[in-house]
């Protein structure tokens, strides 16, 4: 939800106020789809390993009951690629979003002739890369 983050310009011609701007873009649902795949993966897992430790005779008296584990591992790695791909492009998108050329070219004050806007430093985007490898 970049739309509900704020970010001071300064305004050249009254220099005792500062316009506020606010970012563009909702990139939450690819995010909150992969964190809500990722905890009900985990949940199950632990559901199954319960099911393996404490019930063993359970799982290889019953024939039906190996095949449902099968099938729904399968859906849950079909859905975890599709979380990964989904937040892959939000990720992109984010970043697309917070360039700092791009927030640069936003702003108003830096259209005008002969003025020159530098942004200080680039955002560091490592951990939410490796969000996306995992």
């Amino acid at each position: 939800r970049l739309y509900q983050i704020p970010f001071g310009m300064p305004n050249c011609e009254d220099e005792s106020e500062a316009r506020t701007l606010y970012l563009v873009g909702d990139f939450s649902a690819p995010a909150e789809f992969f964190v809500t795949l990722g905890v009900f993966s985990f949940l199950y897992s632990m559901a199954a390993l319960v099911l393996y430790l404490r019930f063993h005779s359970l799982y290889t008296e019953n024939t039906k009951l190996p095949f449902t584990d099968f099938c729904v591992t399968v859906c849950f790695a079909f859905f975890w690629l599709v979380a990964a791909a989904a937040w892959g492009k939000g990720l992109s998108d984010v970043k697309a979003a917070t360039r700092p050329s791009t927030l640069i070219s936003a702003m108003a004050v830096c259209q005008g002739d002969g003025v020159v806007c530098n942004a200080g430093t680039t955002p560091a985007m490592g951990l939410a890369n490796i969000s996306v490898v995992r």
